[in-house]
């Protein structure tokens, strides 16, 4: 059959070279979500209070909490209101003998029984607490500081400084670590940066110039570029001052003004922020008290899952989303903590703390979980007694929906492979990360093993790989 063209060949060429170079440009701009880790929260502490074993510390006042007002799975579940807690038994031995039933069980078996999300959540989040209980924490001088005399600041950033390079000697230190300065507001912008150069200084000078891995400066209440690339001359004089590698010291921003969703022309500026950082940015937090008092939102109903941080938040997701710049959301500010202390507490004052810190933890549990459906799969926790349902929402949103994922990834990887065998291009390679990504998040998290996403038909070393496309690259090879 004779098939009939009217572009030539050289004019194809030249065309599609034109755009090339935009596509790649593209690209570079929107190079898609980083495979590395993301942790699922971040702890704010003041930095007067900071220790090297703060870490350890708050993951046992976080553990006694859980065991305290939750002292077996079926209590969590019906607080949370979690799938199947309405047949679970109330009758403690009955309890003992679920748990002893369900601890005797092959996984794929406790799989099929209807208490298995709520005894599996559970156990997960007490394993947790009991293994890294802080996954990220950032030594504050901001609003967990407050507004002090300067000495007092100067002192404080030296011991805290000295704090975290004893931990790092100790290795006590979170996965991921940090400072908050006060922000570059004019008002503030000294005493930001002689905080920085004091605390920086004497920890890189106590550890001959080393830094925590993952270390990060959290830059707050951002509104203009320019006050990130004021941050980033700053690194670079004390990389210089210190022998480090160029690109050293990274940043994080906060988005807590309305001025950083919209600036004065009626333009999103956040990623122009963000490449104002020129490419030590790795974060963008959200502050919900700031940016809500900035919509004149009164303090009762400032709160993050007002609409007006949902609109914060799908502006910061379209501004920046692609562009492997990680996002977390902010903090519930009602702590699970009940309001009378001592060990001779009368039964009404026991079931009054109950039922306070029962009430918290169903809001801290819905926050994340509101957070987690819009695709911020990381946010703030202000007290060790947070942890619990930060990991009680993070597993529950993980787990419940694992099995459609797992049969999804592997029609998905079984496509793929198909059309990589048969020489075709496969162009969807972003679906199947955003998919991997989803198991990567669950893995890192701890709500799920390697084992179990061997589930979606890949093998762990693929998974280990964190690309969808690297897999692709894999099979065809094969």
């Amino acid at each position: 059959m004779s098939i009939k063209t009217s572009i030539q060949e050289n004019q194809k060429t030249q065309i599609l070279n034109e755009l090339r170079q935009a596509n790649l440009a593209f690209q570079k701009i929107y190079p898609g979500d980083l495979p590395d880790r993301q942790p699922v929260h971040t702890v704010y502490g003041g930095a007067n209070l900071y220790k090297w074993d703060s870490a350890g510390k708050m993951g046992e006042i976080a553990l006694r909490n859980l065991r305290s007002y939750a002292p077996d799975f079926t209590v969590m579940a019906r607080v949370l209101e979690l799938e199947g807690h309405a047949s679970l038994p109330t009758d403690a031995k009955k309890i003992e003998e679920l748990s002893r039933e369900l601890s005797a069980m092959k996984e794929t078996d406790r799989k099929q029984h209807p208490a298995w999300l709520p005894f599996t959540v559970y156990n997960k989040v007490i394993a947790k607490l009991e293994r890294e209980a802080v996954e990220d924490f950032r030594i504050d001088f901001e609003d967990g500081f407050g507004n002090r005399a300067d000495e007092e600041e100067d002192a404080t950033a030296v011991t805290a400084a000295l704090e975290l390079a004893k931990a790092m000697k100790e290795k006590t230190t979170s996965p991921f670590i940090g400072i908050r300065i006060k922000p570059f507001t004019e008002d503030l912008k000294a005493r930001g940066v002689r905080t920085l150069d004091i605390f920086l200084s004497t920890l890189l000078t106590e550890t001959k110039g080393k830094l925590p891995d993952n270390f990060v400066v959290m830059l707050p209440k951002v509104t203009i570029p320019e006050q990130m690339q004021s941050l980033v001359r700053f690194f670079e004089i004390i990389e210089k001052a210190f022998n480090m590698k160029a690109g050293s010291l990274k940043m994080e921003m906060m988005v807590e003004a309305t001025q950083a969703i919209m600036d004065k022309d009626g333009i999103n500026p956040l990623r122009s922020i963000i490449m104002a950082g020129e490419g030590r940015c790795v974060a963008a937090h959200f502050g919900t008290y700031d940016y809500t008092a900035s919509s004149n939102i009164t303090a009762k109903y400032q709160t993050m899952d007002h609409p007006v941080c949902d609109f914060a938040h799908h502006m910061t997701k379209v501004a920046l989303a692609g562009t492997g710049i990680f996002l977390s959301d902010g903090a519930t500010n009602v702590m699970p903590i009940g309001p009378h202390k001592g060990d001779s507490l009368s039964k009404e004052q026991e079931d009054e703390n109950t039922r306070i810190v029962h009430r918290a933890w169903k809001l801290c549990y819905g926050h994340t979980g509101h957070s987690l459906r819009n695709g911020f799969y990381q946010g703030w926790d202000l007290n060790p007694a947070q942890l619990p349902m930060r990991y009680a929402a993070v597993y529950n949103f993980f787990l419940e929906s694992y099995e459609d994922a797992a049969l999804r990834l592997r029609h998905f990887v079984d496509r793929a492979a198909q059309a990589t065998l048969s020489g075709d291009i496969f162009d969807d390679a972003a679906t199947g990360q955003g998919l991997l990504n989803y198991f990567l998040r669950a893995l890192n998290s701890g709500a799920i093993t390697e084992e179990e996403i061997e589930m979606t038909g890949l093998t762990i070393d693929e998974i280990r790989t964190r690309s969808f496309y690297r897999i692709l690259q894999g099979r065809r090879g094969k």
